[in-house]
């Protein structure tokens, strides 16, 4: 394989991290350092010998720096190919030298306007013009030029330089892929940022930006494969976990770190997702049993272990092979008690030392930590055949007095309660979607069924615990007054749902007729 040697090289970086010792590497090996700016200061600083690019075009940097290397001595060297002898011709009428490796870094635009308060005047300044041509310069001309943008590389271009004399074909290669990438990641970040402004007005010297739509117009999804997993939802499916580039990268249950256990599947994380934004829902200690995305359990108490019993409860059978959720860390006695059953995963904020020996003992149990405490939020992805479909995540939360009685009979204060836990828990069920509840327990849910009344009967009919005196939530209105009838067959208190049926006369009617409390949210909760 053709390996290039590096004679001379054309250093200018935003970002200094290991500057220095890559310089200093580099001049021992015999390579001869041009800079610009700040970045020659500091090697300059640190003893080196290095050529101020000025130097080399004979002229200055001007307009603040924004024009420094843009200059057919500094391009010519960088894309004149080695292997044509008209290239070499014209450089050598022109008096221009190669550049055999770039190494830069582009002004920090990403980390600039995710700053509170930052101006668009300050946001456009740190857009880079000439660290992007030279870094596409050089990609492009890979067979004959490195390109350096990742400090991380350093280290190991030092070796292979100091082992073959230069760096082969196929770190070159590997190092312009690697470029392009980073180049198309940063112009697509600055095109979300202009996108998301949607008109400018002069204001004196400052710029005033408006706000745009939610969604824009156009929008690109920068995402880097944070890990390969076994298969998708079957084996036969191939599947691996993406995570935003730049500096939300992995947050929530995608940052969420495995601290022992077999593989995350592809599956388990669907399900951890489902899991713990459920149980983000509360501010008292909560557990959520999972199941293929719907809860088969949901306990809230003082603590996690009554708030895992509670969740237990609702449906021991489906409980099992389960994902487990707490929004609080999770102490030995628990650990005992959920280790006492198989279970694939499970997932909290945090874990005591004692635990952790706990479930040291189930060595194929995945325990993941998880630092986010806020569920879901900004956009939800969905792919279709040919496009994609983006919604703002449902995070809207109900409070009692939202609600509006619509029957003869007021609810009671702790049918108030359950109303709203049940209402909680039905925003993550499958529409059509009905909860039964009881004091901090979900006692029997209905998914996914094509009727509404049908998941009323199948919610009761999944009942473990009694359902007389529970109350019943509803992810969207009844369209029919047989879901009622159906629901007080089991001798349920109270009802909470959306209302805006054509017929919300005729099911008010039917909750007074069983001597029902309603009310209504007018907010649905569909989850398709």
């Amino acid at each position: 394989m053709t390996t290039t040697a590096i004679n001379r090289a054309l250093v200018s970086v935003s970002d200094k991290t290991g500057l220095v010792e890559f310089a200093t590497a580099l001049h021992k090996l015999g390579v001869e350092l041009i800079s610009t700016g700040g970045t020659a200061d500091t090697l300059a600083q640190a003893g080196l010998p290095v050529k101020d690019v000025s130097s080399v075009t004979g002229f200055p940097e001007i307009l603040d720096g924004r024009v420094k290397t843009l200059h057919p001595l500094v391009h010519g060297g960088i894309l004149a190919r080695r292997d044509l002898a008209t290239h070499q011709a014209q450089l050598a009428e022109h008096h221009i030298t190669p550049i055999d490796m770039v190494v830069v870094n582009l002004y920090p635009f990403t980390q600039t306007v995710a700053q509170d308060g930052v101006t668009f005047a300050a946001a456009i300044e740190k857009i880079d013009v000439g660290g992007p041509t030279m870094v596409r310069a050089a990609a492009k001309n890979f067979k004959d030029v490195a390109i350096v943008t990742d400090a991380t590389d350093y280290p190991a271009l030092v070796n292979e330089i100091k082992e073959t004399g230069g760096l082969s074909l196929g770190t070159r290669y590997g190092l312009a892929k690697k470029a392009f990438a980073q180049t198309a990641a940063y112009d697509t970040a600055i095109s979300e940022f202009l996108e998301n402004r949607s008109s400018l007005e002069a204001e004196t010297e400052q710029f005033a930006v408006a706000a745009a739509d939610t969604f824009p117009a156009q929008t690109s999804l920068r995402l880097v494969r944070k890990q390969a997993l076994r298969y998708g939802e079957n084996p036969h499916q191939e599947a691996a976990l993406y995570v935003p580039a730049g500096p939300s990268a992995g947050q929530g249950v995608a940052d969420a770190m495995q601290l022992q256990g077999k593989e995350l599947s592809y599956n388990n994380l669907i399900d951890l997702d489902a899991a713990w934004n459920l149980v983000c829902e509360f501010d008292d200690a909560a557990c959520a049993i999972i199941k293929h995305t719907n809860p088969c359990g949901v306990g809230v108490s003082a603590v996690p272990l009554e708030a895992f019993r509670l969740a237990l409860a609702t449906d021991p059978v489906s409980a099992f092979g389960g994902i487990i959720a707490f929004n609080r860390r999770v102490d030995a006695g628990t650990a005992t008690e959920i280790t006492s059953m198989f279970v694939e995963a499970v997932i909290a904020p945090d874990f005591d030392e004692a635990s952790l020996h706990v479930f040291a003992t189930k060595k194929n149990l995945r325990l993941m930590r998880i630092s986010d405490q806020g569920g879901a939020t900004g956009a939800a992805i969905r792919s279709i055949s040919g496009g994609i479909l983006m919604q703002s995540n449902d995070s809207l939360r109900m409070t009692a007095d939202q609600l509006k009685v619509v029957t003869k009979r007021q609810p009671t204060e702790q049918e108030l309660k359950d109303l709203l836990f049940a209402w909680k828990i039905c925003k993550h069920v499958k529409s059509n979607a009905i909860v039964y509840a009881r004091e901090g327990q979900l006692v029997g849910a209905g998914a996914g069924q094509m009727s509404r009344v049908d998941s009323v009967k199948f919610g009761a009919q999944k009942a473990v615990l009694p359902l007389a005196g529970c109350v019943l939530a509803s992810d969207a209105f009844f369209p029919f007054r047989d879901g009622l009838d159906e629901a007080a067959k089991h001798r349920i208190t109270a009802v909470i749902q959306p209302g805006g049926s054509v017929r919300d006369e005729e099911v008010i009617a039917a909750a007074d007729e069983h001597g029902l409390a309603m009310v209504l949210t007018g907010v649905r909760h569909f989850r398709h």
